[in-house]
């Protein structure tokens, strides 16, 4: 859907003008969202999803696309009409993985649930927005991620910008006019604060210690960057080369946690004394104070 398709045929142009051989990059597209005015035009029925898919091939100038995400929940769709016809697009070889974008974890689990009982592809990735302004993902979908194995691939690492620090005095970009993603920005002065000290330790910009944040979070498989010029890339690139200390984790860490909500802080409290048998050589005794007995 980005610029009515132009985005993708960019990228294809890219790889055949410079000979790039089409095994040695991976490429991710999405469709479900709105192509144009029609019924038919937007959501994850078979009939969407295969004209799209074709579209999108023809559009890369490929015979394949390596990762095919769902841009959103279709609430109109049989889930297991979505799910048959990507398995459908897998077999035909026209897709390699498939994957979701935006989803909830129970919509996600729902969906594994249903290509396990019809043996078909299930998904192997989530593409969310996860940063250090916005830690949610981290209530429900991080735990489910790890737990089910799924790759997260990350956007808007930098919350629209907000995390290079460019708004701070008054910067003019796109959430001047767009404050996308939303930003609790009394709680992100505090990020701010403690991404600038740090950043200057490392001799970098905050930006950089922003990706390097997320490229430290186990749960993530990588990250979409939105650049305007080669030294902002070049600047993003180095958060791969940047090491945080776990005095920069604490830190960050601190400035971004999230507020106690339930039943996260029950789940936590009544899973503390098992999760502690995990550690090598521990046997705990029942705290005979303690109501949890």
């Amino acid at each position: 859907m980005y610029a009515g398709g132009r985005s993708e045929e960019i990228i294809g142009r890219v790889i055949k003008k410079f000979g790039i051989a089409r095994h040695e990059i991976v490429i991710a597209t999405k469709g479900e969202h709105p192509v144009g005015q029609g019924p038919n035009d937007t959501g994850a029925s078979r009939q969407h999803i295969v004209a799209q898919v074709k579209a999108s091939l023809t559009r890369l100038d490929s015979d394949y696309i390596d990762l095919y995400q769902l841009h959103g929940w279709d609430p109109l769709t049989p889930l297991e009409e979505t799910v048959r016809t990507l398995d459908d697009l897998v077999r035909q070889g026209c897709i390699r993985y498939i994957g979701i974008s935006n989803w909830a974890a129970w919509q996600i689990e729902k969906a594994l649930g249903v290509s396990k009982s019809v043996n078909a592809t299930s998904f192997q990735s989530l593409q969310a927005y996860y940063s250090l302004a916005a830690r949610d993902l981290e209530r429900e979908i991080v735990p489910m991620l790890e737990t089910e194995r799924l790759g997260l691939v990350v956007w808007s690492p930098l919350a629209g910008g907000y995390l290079s620090g460019k708004y701070r005095n008054g910067g003019i970009g796109r959430r001047s006019s767009i404050p996308f993603p939303p930003v609790d920005e009394k709680k992100g002065e505090s990020v701010l604060a403690a991404m600038e000290g740090i950043a200057a330790a490392h001799g970098v910009p905050m930006a950089t210690i922003a990706l390097a944040w997320l490229l430290h979070q186990k749960v993530v498989t990588s990250i979409v960057l939105g650049v305007k010029h080669l030294g902002q890339l070049e600047d993003h690139l180095k958060a791969a080369e940047v090491t945080l200390s776990e005095e920069d984790l604490k830190k960050l860490d601190a400035a971004s946690a999230l507020s106690p909500e339930y039943p996260g802080w029950m789940l936590q409290t009544g899973n503390a004394m098992r999760q502690k048998l995990l550690e090598p050589g521990r046997l705990l005794q029942p705290d005979p104070h303690s109501d949890l007995r």
